[in-house]
């Protein structure tokens, strides 16, 4: 079946203002610089660290994870979160 009609398809879509445009490109780069600017960890996934910390006491083992400032470290016990402040490269 032939249809007689075809919609203009500058119509379907929704109309987009100047400033609306500009609030998104400026929040997209305020995301970015965000992310770019966020302290990071100088450890890397697999090094072997010593971690301080006065509530869970000195642990040694693998880094398995890292987020920002924080880097989860496998331990015997388990994985802890520290702060990688609280870190130091094992001798």
């Amino acid at each position: 079946m032939v249809k007689t009609h075809v919609p203009d398809l500058a119509s379907m879509g929704r109309p987009v203002s100047l400033s609306a445009l500009i609030a998104q490109a400026a929040s997209r780069v305020l995301a970015w610089l965000r992310r770019v600017m966020a302290p990071s960890s100088p450890y890397r996934v697999g090094d072997a660290v010593v971690a301080e910390d006065p509530f869970h006491g000195r642990r040694e083992g693998i880094v398995v994870s890292r987020r920002g400032p924080s880097v989860g470290v496998g331990t015997a016990t388990g994985i802890l979160h520290f702060d990688h402040r609280q870190l130091k490269r094992q001798e």
